[in-house]
């Protein structure tokens, strides 16, 4: 008796061995029963009818794809190399297997269709500068077109634009030529902001003559502060001519015979120190 239920039993858990499946947590399985699509297995420890039936799982993980470098002529002529990566997720099993022969394959292709068919109607400025909404234009129109697949596109990223090498001296003579012209503007602002500073300062003086001798002898006060600077006082012209009306009152002199004579009174007046 013993020995025919032995094979039995044993038989049992061998069927009961072989038809067990574990679906991993980011894992999910498709069972097909006969060659059609029978159910979809959710991660754990599963059963299945061997001979029957067989599993296929699948990944459901974020996948990140890196799209070829594609050449690309934009809307203003330029030729451009771009190089981009999709990021994309299977959320239908049933569909990502039955939908279409090879989904990776797939995804990858078409999103270096949608890659040049978009880019190509913009312009080189527009895709320097509206970056973010270009990928998410790619974005919105690659997840339409893998939907029927079962796979969601969750992002789309143009990681570099190869331009070249001429264009690239052009632009960066353009970019150093506004950096320039920002720099003259400044300065002139500055400068202009200053004319009116002093303009609105020597109003001030002119009301005040005592205000200029103030402001002159702290002007020398900070230069004597260098013991190795000379000091050059300014002479007024209108004392200058005084000086020659009252030199003609004595005698017909010129400019050089006023210097002499003052230098002359200068060393009396050296000598009478000492």
């Amino acid at each position: 008796m013993y020995t025919l239920l032995l094979p039995l039993v044993i038989i049992i858990l061998f069927f009961i061995f072989i038809s067990l499946r574990v679906i991993q947590q980011y894992e999910q399985g498709v069972v097909i029963r006969l060659g059609r699509y029978a159910r979809s297995l959710n991660p754990g420890v599963r059963f299945v009818f061997p001979l029957f039936e067989s599993v296929k799982k699948v990944d459901m993980r974020i996948r990140v794809e890196n799209v070829e470098n594609q050449d690309i002529i934009t809307k203003d002529s330029v030729p451009v190399t771009i190089n981009a990566v999709v990021y994309y997720q299977v959320v239908d099993a049933q569909k990502a297997l039955h939908g279409v022969e090879n989904y990776k394959k797939a995804t990858s292709t078409v999103a270096q269709t949608v890659l040049r068919s978009n880019l190509g109607a913009h312009t080189m400025q527009e895709m320097l500068t509206e970056q973010k909404k270009l990928d998410d234009l790619l974005r919105k129109t690659l997840d339409e077109s893998t939907e029927p697949w079962g796979i969601k596109v969750t992002g789309v990223e143009i990681r570099s634009m190869d331009l070249p090498e001429g264009l690239r001296r052009a632009m960066a003579k353009e970019a150093e030529a506004e950096r320039e012209r920002v720099a003259k503007v400044i300065t002139a602002k500055g400068e202009f902001e200053a004319a009116e500073r002093l303009a609105d300062a020597a109003k001030v003086i002119s009301q005040h003559p005592v205000a200029m001798q103030l402001r002159t002898l702290q002007t020398m006060t900070e230069i004597a502060a260098e013991k190795s600077s000379t000091i050059l006082f300014p002479y007024e012209m209108a004392s200058l001519a005084s000086l020659f009306q009252k030199s003609s009152q004595d005698e017909p002199t010129t400019l050089s015979d006023v210097i002499q004579k003052n230098s002359k009174l200068n060393d009396f007046d050296d000598l009478m120190e000492n």
